[in-house]
């Protein structure tokens, strides 16, 4: 991929990382309504969003290598 394309999929993948968060802002304020949580479908939120998380640290590392001086 080029320099374009890894910018444009970043941007995608921290949009859907922000998603995640209000998905799991929505689930946990749901729940505090009804009483409990689907702590199943959190998780699956949760480690949806770490897997982001990496794969958005990987891309940015491609982007911005660390240069030791």
């Amino acid at each position: 991929m080029n320099e374009q394309e890894l910018r444009k999929r970043l941007a995608l993948l921290r949009s859907e990382h922000r998603d995640l968060d209000v998905a799991i802002a929505a689930l946990t304020h749901a729940g505090e309504q009804r009483g409990f949580t689907d702590q199943l479908q959190m998780a699956r939120l949760k480690k949806r969003k770490l897997v982001l998380k990496d794969r958005i640290a990987a891309i940015e590392d491609v982007l911005l290598p660390d240069i030791i001086a």
